[in-house]
């Protein structure tokens, strides 16, 4: 069975010849650099160029012999531009290691000796000061009400939207459509990995990206007519992106993955009802029509305990929903599996990163996995992957613990 099938059967609740298995295959299943380099070392893998693909996020370029040696499924269309000529440009690490940044990101060294990511424009839009391990947004476009910048304009003066992320070419503005469709296509002919495809189509982020959250939240509740104007003209845009998007790689995906934190770790950041209100016929028009215009499953990216939301964004067309928080509120694996198992596909949960994977020893690593592994597996519909991103404070002998206990459980 190929890597692309066992997931595929995943996604179709079908148990398959073992658990299918994630590592940087998107934004939110990847490793910081810093425990990269580390995880090389400790796996007796050669030295390479470390490349940080994600730069708010200081996340690594997972390389084949990693992704090999671990069993791993699936892999994100953004890699298909690795090697393209003057994408990277010599950077280092916070811990002072050298690697490769996308050149389009720059960061620029601050007065504290940290370092500041700017817009086109100048603006300092993120800071990632002295002794930090990552980017923080900085600036808010829209928190003030004299603001008169438009949507993309404001977007434009955003970390999380002026920063290109995978497929960087394309996002950065760097490289015209055709050498994305070109690029996907190589890429597919010579893999046999599931291939994400990268969106976002975010709702709720973008609104507390450009107006903050606490301003976002009021203006929910206080300002409704004024929040479905910004949500409509933010799923205006997000269709036409979808549009050029899948015309040009919908072929050559198997998942597009699009991103709306809506958890926190109690519970849900609005009832269900404002979910079903502003969020859900949204969620339902851009899922639909991505169906329409690929053959692509459809995942969302979604931190915290959101568990009081999943019937409605199953009824919204959701496929699979990840990182699987299991220390939130009412995210436990077992109680998902039962209520919501044959109809919504679990990617992730498989390895607690806010308590266990950065301070348990292997063992106890290797224990937890094979408990996660039991609840989740059975009949299909699951796809390994630790909760988010392995941090750069994770032991690299927890991140072989890890797979090694995957491995154990799939009896290879």
């Amino acid at each position: 069975m190929t890597s692309r099938e066992r997931v595929l059967l995943a996604l179709d609740h079908k148990q398959s010849d073992r658990v299918a298995v994630d590592l940087g295959g998107h934004r939110s299943s990847g490793i910081a650099a810093i425990a990269y380099r580390k995880l090389r070392a400790r796996l007796g893998l050669p030295e390479r160029d470390l490349r940080v693909y994600d730069p708010v996020q200081q996340l690594a370029v997972v390389e084949n012999d990693v992704l090999d040696l671990f069993g791993v499924d699936t892999v994100e269309l953004g890699r298909a531009f690795d090697n393209e000529p003057g994408l990277w440009v010599d950077w280092q690490l916070p811990d002072g290691s050298p690697c490769k940044m996308p050149h389009w990101a720059s960061p620029v060294r601050a007065d504290d000796g940290g370092w500041e990511i700017l817009s086109a424009s100048g603006r300092v839009i993120g800071r990632m000061p002295a002794g930090a391990l990552y980017f923080e947004q900085t600036f808010f476009p829209l928190a003030h009400s004299g603001s008169t910048l438009s949507l993309q304009g404001a977007m434009d003066e955003c970390l999380w939207t002026a920063i290109g992320s995978p497929p960087g070419p394309l996002a950065a503005g760097l490289q015209g459509r055709s050498l994305l469709r070109k690029r996907a296509r190589e890429f597919r002919q010579n893999t046999d990995r599931a291939i994400i495809g990268l969106f976002g189509g975010n709702l709720v982020e973008l609104g507390q990206f450009l107006f903050r959250h606490d301003n976002f939240f009021m203006m929910l509740a206080a300002e409704p007519r004024r929040a479905h104007r910004f949500l409509d003209e933010v799923v205006e845009l997000h269709l036409a992106n979808l549009e050029r998007y899948l015309a040009d790689v919908g072929e050559y995906i198997d998942i597009i993955v699009f991103g709306d934190d809506m958890g926190t770790q109690a519970g849900p950041q609005f009832s269900p009802d404002m979910y079903r209100e502003f969020f859900m016929p949204r969620h339902r028009k851009m899922w639909q029509r991505a169906r329409e215009l690929a053959d692509v499953r459809v995942m969302l990216h979604c931190c915290g305990g959101v568990r009081p939301l999943l019937d409605d964004m199953i009824d919204a067309g959701l496929d699979a929903v990840n990182p699987v928080q299991i220390s939130c509120e009412g995210m436990d694996a077992e109680g998902l599996k039962r209520d919501f198992g044959s109809r919504l596909t679990f990617w992730g949960g498989g390895c607690d990163t806010r308590s266990l994977l950065n301070t348990a020893t292997p063992a106890e690593v290797r224990e937890h996995v094979h408990v996660q592994l039991q609840k989740l597996s059975p009949g299909g519909g699951f796809v390994f992957q630790q909760v988010h991103n392995i941090l750069a404070d994770v032991p690299p002998e927890n991140v072989a613990a890890m797979y090694e206990a995957v491995r154990e459980f799939n009896g290879s």
